[in-house]
């Protein structure tokens, strides 16, 4: 990559890698019957229409980067819904999918723990009638299209975002590259992208010189002027974290690629806007020894408990526009069921974040469509 070191584990080494930290993964879905039904979702989706008429009032114009919702972890965990299209319909705000760049088949595979199969809830919809049946276990490109087909099921619905965890990082030398990724969302995402590109974009036509230049300025759209978008968020994986030989993680990697696209007058061709990952004090930027990198982050990841314990002051990122995702919002004190509280409790929850500045409080409660679709303003 131009003006970046990639610093790679080869091949060999870089497999057996991944088979040691996969098999140490662990993946337990809490509680025992929340497999959504055809009828569940009906009810769900009855529901999350009602929530969010009565919890988004007045909260369309505000702009993107000033309300807090609700978001799922994992969405497509089979264990969790039948189909994607059935988190969805709970109204979520946000789903999270773990993407492995299997550079065998030079495909984007979905699976909690797989770098070599799919194992997901993804049908590869091409009609709305399609998005409730069929075979699993899609690639990535199959769970876009699920999106897109329920998004044009669901006319000028509030904008959704769609967070990547690259569980073991890009691997641009064997063709699984930020640019591959991009590629693939805009074949199956097009238009309905809303692209770091747009965030750029002056009100006049003119171009801010950074993301962070225009996340400052205040530049998001409002959340109506969003209706039926995307924004894509990424992060990197627990594998590529865990892994000492990697020193190239996906944050920096693609961050690099958005500098040098935007340096090149292709800044159009990113969808995605990098995460700083992690919970940090200060301006978390800071980590970066390449300084040239950090005006390209204004999205920001990381455990809500530790956002929350007193030693971090999240109104910096509200007041600079930054967006800010709150993961595991059971664990605050005092802690919540993962998956299953109370309504009021989890409803409670989500506003305490919204008070603590939050964009999107991530959470598990995927049986609370009452939860799911709560638009509130932020700070």
């Amino acid at each position: 990559m131009t003006g970046q070191s990639n610093s790679r584990v080869p091949l060999g080494l870089r497999t057996a890698l991944v088979g040691t930290f996969t098999a140490c993964l662990a993946f337990t879905v809490a509680g025992a019957g929340t497999t959504a039904t055809a009828a569940s979702t009906a009810s769900a989706t009855n529901s999350a229409t009602a929530t969010r008429a009565a919890t988004a009032a007045g909260t369309e114009t505000l702009p993107f980067s000033g309300a807090t919702t609700s978001g799922l972890h994992n969405t497509y965990d089979p264990a969790a819904f039948t189909y994607l299209a059935q988190g969805l319909d709970t109204g979520t705000s946000m789903i999270e999918l773990d993407v492995w760049d299997d550079f065998f088949t030079q495909e984007w595979k979905v699976s909690h723990d797989s770098l070599t199969s799919n194992k997901n809830n993804c049908v590869n919809a091409s009609a709305p009638a399609d998005l409730y049946t069929g075979g699993a276990n899609k690639d990535l490109e199959s769970c876009l299209d699920d999106v897109r087909v329920w998004l044009g099921a669901h006319p000028g619905h509030a904008p959704i975002v769609i967070k990547l965890e690259m569980k073991a990082g890009f691997q641009a030398d064997l063709g699984m590259s930020p640019a591959k990724l991009d590629q693939s969302i805009s074949a199956h995402l097009g238009n309905l992208v809303f692209k770091p590109a747009d965030l750029l974009t002056k009100p006049d036509g003119g171009q801010y010189a950074t993301l962070d230049d225009a996340a400052r300025a205040g530049n998001w759209p409002t959340r109506q002027q969003l209706a039926g978008k995307v924004l894509i968020e990424v992060i990197p994986g627990t594998v590529e974290e865990n892994n000492p030989t990697d020193s190239l993680w996906t944050d920096q990697e693609y961050a690099g690629y958005l500098r040098d696209l935007h340096s090149q007058g292709r800044t159009s061709q990113a969808n995605i806007f990098p995460s700083v990952h992690n919970a940090q004090a200060g301006d978390p930027r800071a980590r970066y020894s390449d300084a040239s990198l950090r005006p390209w982050f204004v999205a920001f990841d990381g455990d809500a408990a530790t956002y929350l314990n007193g030693s971090i002051d999240t109104s910096w990122y509200d007041t600079n526009h930054y967006l800010l995702f709150m993961t595991d919002a059971q664990n605050v004190p005092p802690a919540l069921d993962d998956t299953n509280p109370s309504v009021a409790d989890a409803q409670s929850r989500v506003a305490q974040l919204a008070k603590a500045h939050a964009t999107v409080a991530s959470n598990d409660w995927r049986g609370l469509p009452a939860v799911q679709s709560m638009v509130v303003p932020r700070g």
